[in-house]
């Protein structure tokens, strides 16, 4: 049987602004990236099925209890059930699969997908989908497409990422139709691999307060 996923998954992304979208090499770091991320104020990862480490350092991030774990750049069915399997929450595609998104609402989980286009927003809709990942942001038009699309789609929230950084963060957190900005900036690979907890920190925190301060106030 088909369920819907409930709307607090959502509301929490939103509740954050930012989204921390994860490439880990190895599973092993997902325990130090989670903890700085707690402690940067930060506790959302979306890590992305670009490795094979995915499954295992979901599961790690996930068993915590204070992360919320989505999983990322899935293409498949089958990564579907692997990343609900590891205990992700959410989970977000580059595209939009009709495939995709029905694995996510027969298990219950909050989809993501892809969609830059009219056309690609239309069918994300009809799916039953109001949020969808506008992504490549930088190539795609970047915060003047969204705020185009938003005109006809006046319900629906975007979540754009790729190309975008704590410059031109603010364009995009600017309009009311973005509920969060995905990037890597934040969580640099680099400092991942080197067990740079104290750097991450510090890093993270600053990137939650570029965005709360990019935000404009509720009207």
């Amino acid at each position: 049987m088909t369920t819907t996923p409930t709307p607090s998954v959502l509301t929490e992304l939103a509740a954050r602004l930012l989204v921390p979208v994860v490439v880990l090499q190895d599973a092993r770091d997902a325990a130090l990236l989670a903890d700085a991320l707690v402690a940067g104020g930060l506790p959302v990862a979306e890590v992305t099925f670009r490795t094979p480490a995915a499954p295992e350092a979901i599961r790690i991030m996930a068993e915590r209890g204070d992360v919320l774990v989505g999983a990322g750049t899935v293409l498949t069915v089958a990564q579907v059930d692997q990343a609900v399997a590891a205990g992700a929450r959410y989970v977000v595609s580059p595209g939009t699969s009709r495939a995709v998104v029905e694995r996510c609402l027969e298990h219950g989980v909050a989809a993501l997908p892809g969609a830059v286009t009219a056309t690609e927003v239309q069918a994300a809709l009809e799916l039953g989908l109001d949020t969808v990942k506008f992504f490549p942001a930088g190539t795609s038009g970047g915060a003047a497409a969204i705020k185009a699309l938003a005109a006809p789609f006046g319900g629906v929230a975007f979540v754009p990422t790729g190309g975008i950084g704590p410059s031109t963060l603010g364009e995009y957190l600017a309009l009311r139709a973005v509920v969060a900005v995905g990037g890597s900036w934040m969580v640099p690979a680099e400092r991942v691999a080197a067990g740079d907890r104290s750097g991450l920190v510090d890093i993270i925190s600053a990137a939650v307060a570029t965005a709360r301060a990019a935000r404009p106030p509720a009207a």
